[in-house]
């Protein structure tokens, strides 16, 4: 099977048509079968992404307008300005911080496969087993019969759920699922 190349966005009619004070990503790559993601994210003058690291993945970053600084333990202070690519290899910790134009990049990674919420398996013999952790009076704790795997997140976290796809998000604020990128409900 032969792949059709596709324009999919143009990121300067993107910016360009984003309401002044939209933050956050403004699209995203979502075409079925792909191999890459790729998101079009703006901050505000003065916003930033705060400290993290990505254990799995290497990110390229390209700046594509305003300006910024990206912090890293082991550089220090990057300064961002429109043209220049980042390569933060994964295990890197980062913070990005706009400047006072604001910033506008692009990031590009390998696609990961999203973490699936599905329907428990039927209990095996190497299901968990439960301890009953002793009361300070209580005899020794003994394990309990195993149980069957229930699996599944919190209800708390039902909200980070794709009603599409089942994902979960890593987002604690979803817009779009990074996986087929439907739009989250508005909270």
């Amino acid at each position: 099977m032969n792949a059709t190349p596709l324009v999919l966005a143009v990121l300067d009619e993107l910016l360009a048509s984003a309401a002044p004070d939209e933050r956050g990503a403004l699209w995203h790559l979502a075409e079925q079968g792909r191999e890459l993601d790729a998101n079009l994210v703006r901050l505000p003058p003065g916003a930033g992404v705060g400290e993290h690291q990505e254990d799995a993945l290497d990110v390229l970053l390209v700046v594509l307008s305003g300006g910024g600084t990206l912090r890293t333990q082991g550089t220090g202070t990057l300064d961002l300005s429109p043209t220049t690519v980042l390569w933060l290899p994964r295990t890197s910790r980062r913070a990005l911080e706009a400047g006072e134009d604001g910033l506008a990049y692009l990031t590009v990674h390998r696609r990961r496969p999203g973490l699936m919420i599905k329907p428990s398996a039927p209990a095996a013999a190497t299901a968990p087993r439960v301890v009953t952790p002793p009361a300070a009076t209580a005899p020794p704790a003994v394990a309990a019969p195993p149980t069957a795997y229930e699996g599944g997140e919190a209800p708390c976290m039902l909200d980070l759920v794709c009603p599409e796809c089942g994902r979960l998000s890593a987002d604690r604020a979803p817009r779009f699922c990074s996986a087929c990128g439907e739009p989250f409900p508005e909270r």
